[in-house]
Parts: C-alpha cells; sequence; structure tokens
C-alpha cells in the first residue's frame, strides 16, 4: 500500500504532501486473522485504525448480549471517537475476515488535526453520523432491554399466583370427591328432623363465610390444634391428628365442637366432623383460587396502564398510577430489603402526556435506585404541584453519585456499569422525553442521598410543526 490509498480518503484529502508523507511514515501496519478481536470494549482508548482490507464489525453489549451495530470495510476509520472524547472504547470491534490496518497512535492523531482543518471537519462528520447511528440502533435495544424487564417482572409477578391457583385447583378436586363421599355417608345416617336441621345450618354457614374464628398468633393456634386433637381423640373420632388443623382453623375449638357431641351419636359424629373439616377446605380453597386470580387480573391490569395499551400517544395522564404500576413490573427487584415510601400529593393533578413513554422514565430511574442500592435500602416517591406544574422526586439512600460524574449521567453512552450491563442511554432517553414533554430532569446527589427531581407541566403544549 502506498499514501495515495491515503490520499483517496476524504478525513485526508486536504492534507499537504508533506503532512501525507508524515503520517505515512507514522502509521504502523497491523494484519488481523478472521474473529480476532481488535479493540475491547471498556479499555483505554490509545489509537485509532485506518481499514486496508477486510471487514470489521462494531459491536455494543447491551444485557450481556451482543448487538452489531455496524461492519466497517476498506477506507474506514475506527477507534477515533474514544481518541476525541478520551473515554474508554465504547464498543468492542472484531475482524469479520481476515484483514489489514494502519495504526495511528493518539499523539500522530491530535497532530493531524491541529495541521489539518480539513481533518478535524471530516472527523467531526464522521462522529456525528456515527453518533446517530449508534444512538439509533441502541434505542431500539434500550426499547427491547425495557421490554425483556417489563417481561422478566411479568412472568415473576404472574408465577407465584398462577402456580397458587393450578394448586389450589388440583387440591379443590381431590377434597371435592372426599366430600361427596362425606355427603352420601350423611345421606345414608338415620338422623332425625333437628339433627338435619343443624348440618343445614353448618352448611350455610361453611358457604356464607368458612372462617368464623379469631386470627390467631402461631402459638395460640397450634395450642388450640392440640385442645381439638385430644378432644377428638377422646370422641373416637381417627386420624384426629390430620383433622384438628382445618377445625382450628375454621374457628372451631373444644366447646363448639362438645356442642356436635350432645346432637349427635358417637357414630354421627365422626361423620360429621369429617364433613365439616372436608367442607372448610373446599371453600378455604375456592377463596385462595379466587385471590390468585384477582391477583393476576391486578397484574395484567397494571401491565396494560403501563404500556397504555389500547390509546392515543397523548393520554390525560395519572401520575401515582404510573409510578404505582411501574413499581408492579419492578417489584421483583424490590422484595428483599427494599423499602418503598409513597409520599403522593392528594391533590395531584392529570397532566397531559405520552403516558407510556413517562412510565418508561420511572422505570430507568427507579431500576437505578434499586441498582444502587444493592439490595438493602429506601426509595421514597415524592409529588406534589406547584404553579402549573407537577413535581416528581424519586429518592434513595444508596451510595450516592460522585460530583464529577453527576454532570455527566445524561450525556449519551455514559455508563458507571460494567461493559454489558448498561448502555449508557436509559438516563438520556429519560432526559429526551421529559424535555419532549418541556418539562427538566436534574439530579442531586451526596452519599445516602441521591434525589431525580423531575418537573412536568400539567398541560402540554402543542408541538411546532
Amino acid at each position: 500500500m502506498n499514501k495515495d490509498f491515503l490520499r483517496k480518503l476524504p478525513i485526508f484529502e486536504g492534507l499537504s504532501e508533506d503532512d501525507l508523507e508524515w503520517l505515512f511514515q507514522q502509521a504502523v501496519p497491523v494484519s488481523i486473522k478472521t474473529g480476532a478481536t481488535l479493540m475491547e470494549e471498556g479499555a483505554p482508548g490509545d489509537s485509532a485504525y485506518i481499514v486496508v482490507d477486510g471487514e470489521f464489525e462494531i459491536v455494543k453489549k447491551s444485557d450481556q448480549q451482543d448487538i452489531v451495530i455496524a461492519v466497517r470495510e476498506r477506507g474506514a476509520v475506527i477507534g477515533e471517537m474514544a481518541l476525541i472524547d478520551n473515554a474508554p472504547r465504547m464498543a468492542t470491534v472484531r475482524a469479520v475476515s481476515d484483514g489489514d490496518l494502519l495504526k495511528i497512535s493518539d499523539e500522530v492523531f491530535f497532530q493531524l488535526l491541529a495541521n489539518s482543518t480539513t481533518a478535524v471537519l471530516a472527523v467531526l462528520r464522521t462522529v456525528s453520523v456515527r453518533l446517530r447511528q449508534n444512538e439509533a440502533m441502541l434505542r431500539q435495544s434500550e426499547k427491547m432491554a425495557a421490554l425483556g424487564t417489563l417481561a422478566a417482572g411479568l412472568a415473576h409477578e404472574l408465577n407465584n399466583p398462577a402456580a397458587a391457583a393450578r394448586r389450589g385447583a388440583e387440591q379443590l378436586r381431590a377434597t371435592l370427591i372426599s366430600w361427596q363421599q362425606l355427603n352420601s355417608e350423611l345421606d345414608k345416617l338415620d338422623l332425625e328432623a333437628p339433627q338435619r336441621e343443624k348440618l343445614i345450618s353448618l352448611r350455610s354457614g361453611l358457604a356464607d363465610g368458612h372462617h368464623t374464628g379469631q386470627i390467631l398468633d402461631p402459638l395460640a393456634l397450634g395450642d388450640l390444634e392440640n385442645e381439638i386433637q385430644i378432644w377428638l381423640e377422646d370422641s373416637g373420632v381417627r386420624d384426629a391428628w390430620e383433622l384438628a388443623p382445618t377445625l382450628a382453623a375454621a374457628g372451631w375449638d373444644s366447646d363448639r365442637l362438645g356442642v356436635l357431641c350432645a346432637a349427635y351419636s358417637r357414630r354421627e359424629l365422626e361423620v360429621v366432623v369429617r364433613w365439616l373439616a372436608a367442607g372448610f377446605t373446599v371453600y378455604s380453597l375456592v377463596t385462595d383460587v379466587h385471590m390468585s386470580a384477582e391477583r393476576i387480573s391486578e397484574i395484567v391490569k397494571s401491565v396494560k396502564v403501563y404500556s397504555y395499551l389500547d390509546q392515543a400517544p397523548v393520554q390525560e395522564v395519572d401520575i401515582h398510577d404510573g409510578l404505582d404500576n411501574t413499581l408492579v413490573i419492578l417489584r421483583h427487584k424490590t422484595k428483599e430489603g427494599i423499602k418503598i415510601i409513597r409520599q403522593y400529593a392528594s391533590d395531584l393533578p392529570h397532566i397531559q402526556g405520552y403516558g407510556s413513554e413517562l412510565n418508561q422514565v420511572w422505570t430507568n430511574i427507579l431500576d437505578n435506585a434499586i441498582d444502587a442500592l444493592d439490595g438493602k435500602g429506601r426509595i421514597t416517591l415524592r409529588t406534589y404541584a406547584k404553579d402549573g406544574n407537577v413535581f416528581v422526586e424519586i429518592q434513595d439512600d444508596g451510595p450516592g453519585i460522585p460530583p464529577e460524574i453527576q454532570q455527566r449521567i445524561f450525556e449519551p453512552f455514559y455508563t458507571t456499569k460494567a461493559p454489558g450491563v448498561g448502555t449508557g442511554l436509559g438516563l438520556h432517553i429519560s432526559y429526551t422525553i421529559i424535555h419532549k414533554h418541556h418539562g427538566q430532569l436534574t439530579v442531586t446527589s451526596r452519599p445516602g442521598e441521591t434525589c431525580f427531581h423531575v418537573k412536568l407541566p400539567a398541560q402540554l403544549a402543542p408541538e411546532k410543526g
């Protein structure tokens, strides 16, 4: 390769012959094999490269997934953005095929820019185009990551009530069979009219409300179960140890069982007691299944409101609903050791806005707060209205954001997380969404207190067309 190759590249076309010759002499030839890594995301940026031959893919890690955001071929310059920004590499570069490159050190690169305004303008154009391309790709990735967060939270939240409903239904099937058999045994007993009326009364009590006793602490409940077991054994009822916990949970005690003993013979009593225990279990399981179904319905409703399905882009938005539904989505991350404190203004007005996008803001900020707490701490959600604006504050008592970082956290691609853990777009997207609402997003932070402040106008001004 000769320097005529460099002359044809836009970034070098304005160089004088002497400068071009100097650059050609300073560049170091590099060869690389297919599949090899030229530069690693997060590594220090100390040089740029000119592709002489071959193909190279630019890969960005997002939530442990590799995303190819571009492919560079002959004549492309790669690695210059880390030099300009004096920052670690923002992406990994891998060889798709065997390739040859020219390596330009940071010292040579900056001297080139100092000597050529044409090179400066060419680099600026290249950087601008690449930033737009990268941001577009990663915005889509961020949306998919948000969808993954939503799906993970939804799956986790639905799993418990769904599993409970399934277990309850399986147990209910078996218990109903047993209860039907006991009903048949009751029908075979030669009961007198007062005894049958007593059964009708007991059956009504089971249907109207299966739990008629007081809520007892575990120790008191254990004592009651022991008392009932002893009474049942003294009355000749088999499997007293198995029946006692069910009857105790239903609110029965030895005094109430004594009333039954007076109404029925020893043989009749055993059938009635078993029938009672089975009936209580049936209605208890029906209640459990009903509660599980209600919980599933509540979660689905929260997700629907969170995503604002089947609604126009601009709606009347209830900020409190948005925050609460976001917490439902993230609840699987906050259950252990993280306390959520709500300080909501009772008179907070609804605002006009893009509901699903605002929920993306709450998700990004709350997700960062949860990560910062590392499983232990408090998150406070505070809302209030003032001068035609609605204010939302999300505060955590984590370690805080270092002062030198605070001014950069809203920049695109800037992240303090390890490579592959975050794209560096979450807060930038949040900032953009709030700006779209003609609002403000700021942060204040010190050790033990980080607070994101959101200011939103109650009325969304029409966009200028």
